[in-house]
């Protein structure tokens, strides 16, 4: 007899779903701003993201469209709506604001090339679409948490980061993974901007790199992946906060000391190389125990331990929290 066994990241069905528009990292870190603590909230948040909603055009279909993964087939909530998660974007290339997605069509992917080098049999480039020839694709519905406290469910097209990681062929001596993307602040302008570190940079470890949930990301409902999302290449770490999923990545490198990212970089105290979720360790400005789900209409439900993935991921850290404290949640 076959028995469902209710999986460990499911909420119940009366937490369902919000909304949200919320605060800017870049107003603490350029002076701009300093409140301690709290979430902002735009009371014409819900007008802003139905017309923008409104104004997105899909992209192209996914040809072939990939399986779905049956391991990853329900996020325990509903997809987010792609008109929402498309137009609620990330992506400090083009603006510290989360309207970036015109601007992100600037961004050409033709001729895309991944530059893989340092600790590894033989460093070598290339072509993104020579490596979709390479990796086996599949499609994951998957949750997204982000370290400001909205999360989203995107139905994500991609292969495992581990297929690239056997692809490179590491040398022993590689413990960590660096990931870079593009430099061009003619197309993105917020590169220009001089107090950050340009380019954007994460990282890391090798076990991490080879854990079934880092997910290299080509697509997204059922299409060619939005260039507001990072095309045609981004990692996705579904149990870490959401700076930790670089986009367009141009550069993977295998290195022996732990790398320093973009944002940790530029506020160690709040952006840590971990980043793992924890409901329980705050940002030194605001709650992490909650988190708004974007579409929903601005209603919390509770965050959970790596973002309800604690099975797959929390072996990865067994020990760790005596040695690395709150850093391991920052």
């Amino acid at each position: 007899m076959l028995y469902h066994r209710r999986p460990s990241w499911r909420l119940p069905e009366s937490a369902a779903t919000p909304e949200h528009m919320f605060w800017n990292r870049r107003a603490f870190l350029t002076g701009a701003a300093g409140i301690a603590g709290a979430t902002i909230a735009s009371p014409f948040a819900a007008t802003a993201q139905e017309a923008a909603k409104s104004a997105y055009v899909p992209g192209a279909p996914f040809a072939p469209k990939p399986a779905l993964n049956p391991a990853y087939a329900d996020a325990g909530r509903a997809v987010t709506d792609e008109g929402v998660s498309s137009t609620y974007n990330n992506f400090y290339e083009f603006a510290s604001h989360k309207r970036i997605y015109r601007a992100a069509q600037r961004l050409d992917t033709s001729g895309w090339k991944i530059e893989i080098d340092g600790k590894v049999e033989k460093p070598f480039e290339i072509g993104f679409e020579d490596l979709m020839s390479k990796v086996s694709l599949e499609e994951r519905v998957i949750r997204h948490r982000c370290v400001e406290a909205w999360s989203m469910v995107t139905p994500w097209i991609g292969f495992k980061l581990s297929d690239l990681v056997a692809l490179a062929k590491p040398l022993s001596s590689a413990k960590y993974v660096q990931f870079k993307t593009f430099f061009n602040p003619k197309v993105a302008p917020g590169q220009r901007e001089p107090w950050y570190s340009w380019p954007y940079t994460e990282g890391m470890t090798i076990e991490e790199a080879a854990n079934e949930l880092s997910f290299m990301v080509v697509g997204a409902y059922g299409k060619v992946l939005p260039k507001q999302f990072g095309a045609p290449v981004r990692l996705h770490l579904p149990w870490k906060y959401g700076f930790k999923s670089i986009k367009s990545i141009v550069k993977i490198s295998f290195v022996e000391k732990q790398p320093v990212s973009f944002w940790e970089r530029a506020q160690a105290r709040e952006y840590g190389f971990w980043a793992n979720v924890n409901p329980k360790v705050s940002h030194p400005r605001w709650s992490q125990a909650t988190e708004e789900v974007l579409g929903g209409g601005g209603k919390r439900i509770p965050t959970q331990l790596f973002n309800g993935y604690a099975e797959q991921v929390a072996h990865l850290y067994s020990g760790m929290e005596a040695k690395v404290g709150d850093r391991l949640w920052r």
